[in-house]
């Protein structure tokens, strides 16, 4: 493909899933915001220890999502159509069986999570409620990340981002009524955050009511190794969000021990904005996917190696603008967030945003990175840069920082983290490209 027409695609899917990244992390954002106006400190806090069961629903629906799409976008193209839809439905299978799940435990545990989340009796009956809310809203959520993926592949990347765009403002518009004038809580709060991706799917139905789509569903029984590959080349996507949830779950429980609630407020605040950070890096590895897995499909290596040094060069950018708005404007944005104007997690808060988001660049580099070898099926390497981040260096590195350095500890265990993860990823794709040079001399 020449560098000029790959050079316009890339900014064009890049920039579609940007904008819906985002607006799909402004559901959370906007919970935080409304939250923090309507029900304090302590909302914050049950928000906050509920966040990361929101991130294994939106990373198994991204994992069906992003595993089904590459497939379905490798064999089309190899020009092997039934194939194609044969992972499109085998997705669809996976996401049944996921939802329920998801479902079920809505139903019967949500207070067990809660308790197990680290909520206290004063957050206790907040944290409940949303995960309750969160856990029986998962077809939707699993669903919309499922067909944005495939209607994205399916050469729309147009329809998924306002999709996406439309499920956020309807979010946020629904956050202010539910919260504020009917006087709804945080059962209003998680409510609005459910309807989105219904919303969302409303709009995404286009593609299919105008017989676009060139993915349909067969009636074809399970296939156990086509499931298997899907899995396996999402995996990765799957980590990043859970590696967030985990992440969370693990800072909740040092942080609880160091500062308490007013701590855990203070990282919500962090916590929130870190996934808005991390969506637009999410949105240019999306963005990128449906290429990579195209001009894999082809044979085209010297077009899948522009389109990554494209991303790295984007995320680069980006990170040095999100860094230097943070770094100027910690104070105001912390804030924003602090209805109460709390001064011990006004101070929390900002010194672990100087210190927490050094991390940006590295974290979007190994996003890039393992969404790459996904995308070209590789997902070994794409598995252990994930699996690295994720839970065998974070989870130690937390730990003994904070043991080391409390608070200052734990804020610089994700920035050390992703830098060396970053340095083993980039080691895995000089590796990668010794094996392909060796194979092709």
């Amino acid at each position: 493909m020449k560098e000029k027409t790959l050079l316009r695609d890339f900014f064009q899917y890049v920039t579609f899933n940007i904008c819906g990244m985002l607006g799909l992390s402004c559901y959370i954002l906007a919970d935080t915001f409304f939250i923090s106006k309507g029900l304090g400190a302590a909302g914050l806090t049950a928000l906050n220890l509920a966040i990361p069961i929101y991130s294994f629903v939106h990373g198994s629906g991204l994992m069906l999502g992003m595993g089904g799409a590459t497939r379905y976008s490798i064999y089309k193209g190899q020009k092997k159509y039934q194939k194609a839809d044969a992972a499109f439905s085998n997705t669809i299978y996976l996401l049944s069986a996921g939802a329920v799940v998801f479902m079920l435990a809505g139903i019967f545990f949500p207070g067990n999570l809660a308790v197990f989340l680290g909520a206290d009796k004063a957050v206790f009956d907040m944290t409940k409620t949303y995960l309750q809310v969160i856990l029986l809203f998962a077809p939707a959520f699993m669903a919309n990340d499922a067909v944005i993926c495939f209607i994205r592949n399916d050469g729309a990347p147009k329809l998924s981002m306002l999709a996406m765009l439309a499920g956020s403002f309807s979010n946020i518009i629904l956050d202010y009524i539910f919260i504020f004038p009917l006087h709804m809580g945080i059962f209003g709060a998680v409510l609005a955050t459910g309807l989105a991706p219904i919303i969302s799917l409303a709009v995404l139905s286009k593609h299919c009511l105008a017989k676009q789509n060139q993915f349909h569903f067969l009636r074809i029984p399970p296939s156990l190794p086509q499931a298997g590959n899907i899995l396996s080349l999402g995996l990765p996507s799957f980590i990043t969000e859970m590696a967030s949830g985990i992440v969370i779950i693990a800072f909740n429980a040092i942080i609880l021990r160091l500062q308490g609630n007013i701590g855990v407020a203070a990282y919500g605040v962090i916590a929130n904005l870190s996934l808005v950070v991390i969506s637009i890096y999410t949105g240019i590895a999306q963005g990128t996917q449906p290429m990579l897995s195209r001009a894999y499909g082809h044979g085209d290596w010297e077009s899948q190696k522009r389109i990554l040094k494209y991303a790295v060069i984007t995320v680069l950018a980006i990170s040095c603008i999100v860094y230097a708005a943070f770094l100027l404007a910690a104070n105001p944005m912390v804030s924003v967030f602090n209805s109460e104007q709390k001064i011990e997690l006004q101070q929390i808060a900002v010194t672990g945003l100087k210190l927490y988001f050094t991390a940006i660049p590295f974290a979007g580099f190994n996003i890039i990175l393992s969404a790459y070898f996904a995308a070209i099926e590789k997902p070994l390497p794409a598995q252990l840069i994930s699996l690295s981040r994720g839970f065998a260096v974070i989870l130690p590195m937390a730990f003994l920082m904070s043991a080391l350095l409390e608070m200052t500890g734990v804020w610089l265990s994700f920035p050390l983290t992703e830098c060396l993860v970053a340095f083993a990823a980039f080691a895995l794709y000089i590796a990668t490209i010794h094996t392909h040079d060796s194979q092709h001399t």
